[in-house]
């Protein structure tokens, strides 16, 4: 059964907020919209990079970076001379 008006204000009133769901709605979103994309990944290794650069992408969102800029200086620090022992320190 739904709560009425009225108990949402209970809530409200004794310091607790009502439930909100839109930010899980919207990023449950993204994985159902990724889920028909990777059925087009062309191949196992395909799929398996689409899935680390939507790794990076989630945790860049989590850690609020942008996203595309941190590729861009990642990829540019990996074609200069940054060594691989050190590349754990480029992830976000």
């Amino acid at each position: 059964m739904a709560p009425s008006a009225g108990s949402r204000t209970r809530f409200v009133e004794d310091g607790r907020l009502e439930i909100d769901n839109k930010i899980a709605e919207r990023a449950k979103r993204s994985i159902a919209i990724g889920r028909k994309n990777w059925l087009f990944a062309g191949s196992k290794a395909g799929g398996e990079r689409a899935a680390a650069i939507y790794t990076v992408i989630e945790t860049c969102k989590r850690k609020s970076v942008e996203p595309q800029a941190c590729i861009a200086d990642v990829i540019a620090k990996i074609a200069g001379d940054w060594p691989a022992s050190r590349w754990d320190e480029l992830m976000p």
